[in-house]
């Protein structure tokens, strides 16, 4: 199977979300997931933000605050709804993803939580349309103020198993306390939880980058990611809490944190402009962790190629 930084769109186009895991894993740390939102007006108009981040070294690309029964995604050439992400990827060359939110209308609120679309939660409905709609993976998450709790996840996670097969990868996990009392900080994420993620079917579990939330230290994120990989599942070490906005400096330490940590990749949040990382984030963050000869190649090479 070829590294997935390697890999060219008529290489994407043939993969199981089975292949996509191989290729992960043989890229060994070095792919880089970034998230955007395409509900915004782009940070350029002459280009989506998905095509902005991909210009700038991401590989995988994930729609954040995607409804998948009304798509939208500024700035992209097509009024066709069902067209949009095939569209996308024809543009950009890459795998592209969707968020969708295990929402606990039992959750101990830490906050006021914000009501979601149904075209935004992780329900059997929602999940049917993703496939419909051609994604390549999903992530079952929680944005801020969602409510979100991992108990939810895990019966997402059964459920996506069941009607994605082995289509389309499966992430799962928290950034975030996502408005979540008991589940803040380093009470995001445990090995326990870990554990229940993939028996319940997830490929990916992904969990706080070292250095993002208050309490995720590099030591103990390490422990999470072996247990991830005892279980025969990747890591990805996110950073959510708007430090994609932060300056590189701060990007750098966060990208060899978690390489240090084990991540097979690394997420890069939607929130350093309306939308998008910090574009030079994301390259700051692919040179970090993979040097320039993979970087540069990965922002020029053609999704013609």
């Amino acid at each position: 199977m070829k590294r997935l930084l390697d890999c060219n769109a008529s290489d994407f186009r043939r993969m199981t979300g089975k292949q996509l895991k191989q290729s992960i894993q043989a890229s060994e740390g070095r792919v880089i997931v970034a998230e955007v939102i395409g509900e915004f007006a782009p940070l350029y108009p002459a280009v989506t933000n998905a095509e902005l981040a991909a210009a700038f070294g991401a590989d995988l690309l994930l729609l954040n605050w995607f409804d998948v029964f009304r798509p939208v995604v500024n700035g992209l050439d097509t009024n066709e709804p069902n067209q949009m992400v095939e569209r996308l990827k024809q543009l950009t060359g890459r795998p592209v993803g969707v968020n969708l939110e295990p929402v606990d209308p039992n959750a101990k609120q830490l906050e006021e939580l914000a009501a979601l679309p149904k075209g935004r939660m992780a329900t059997a409905e929602s999940l049917q349309q993703a496939k419909q709609l051609g994604f390549d993976f999903v992530c079952l998450t929680g944005n801020p103020k969602t409510g979100v709790t991992n108990d939810e996840i895990v019966k997402a996670i059964e459920t996506a198993r069941s009607i994605l097969g082995e289509d389309a990868l499966v992430m799962a996990g928290k950034m975030h306390a996502a408005g979540v009392a008991d589940e803040a900080g380093s009470g995001i994420v445990s090995e326990e939880v870990v554990v229940r993620f993939i028996h319940a079917g997830a490929d990916v579990v992904l969990m706080p980058a070292p250095g993002t939330v208050p309490g995720v230290i590099l030591d103990k994120t390490e422990k999470l990611v072996q247990v991830a990989h005892e279980h025969g599942a990747l890591a990805m070490l996110t950073i959510g809490t708007s430090q994609e906005g932060a300056d590189e400096s701060t990007i750098r330490q966060i990208a060899l944190a978690s390489k240090m940590a084990g991540a097979d990749l690394h997420h890069i949040g939607d929130a350093g402009y309306h939308g998008i990382a910090v574009p030079e984030n994301i390259m700051a963050y692919s040179i970090a962790i993979r040097g320039r000869r993979h970087t540069y190649i990965r922002m020029a090479r053609s999704p013609l190629r």
